[in-house]
């Protein structure tokens, strides 16, 4: 497979711009002092994330249609949901559910 001289300035550009996105925003933030309700606002971001990807797997969409809940993740996410209130812990999250989504699977739950 050839790269052409294009291709390659495309995929060097959007890596350019992933970093700087990615980087130029805490270079910025390190030199200005923030005021409290800036950073009370910016703690929820972590919290946002996660719950969009979170429901962006519960749900399965359906052009046309109201979207439908994917049982298997929903299964899967009671007990990771449960870990996480208990524990505070991502790593237990992470592995609780993976436990879950294998049982789940294995035994044709969802």
């Amino acid at each position: 497979m050839s790269l052409t001289l294009p291709e390659l300035w495309v995929i060097l550009g959007c890596g350019a711009v992933t970093l700087l996105s990615r980087t130029l925003p805490f270079a910025l933030v390190q030199r200005l002092q923030l005021p409290a309700g800036v950073i009370d606002f910016l703690t929820f971001v972590p919290i946002a994330i996660m719950t969009a990807l979170c429901c962006q797997s519960l749900f399965v969409a359906h052009v046309g249609h109201w979207a439908t809940l994917n049982l298997a993740n929903c299964y899967a996410a009671i007990p990771a949901t449960l870990a996480g209130i208990f524990t505070k812990s991502l790593l237990v999250v992470v592995v609780v559910g993976i436990m879950a989504m294998a049982v789940i699977r294995y035994f044709n739950l969802g």
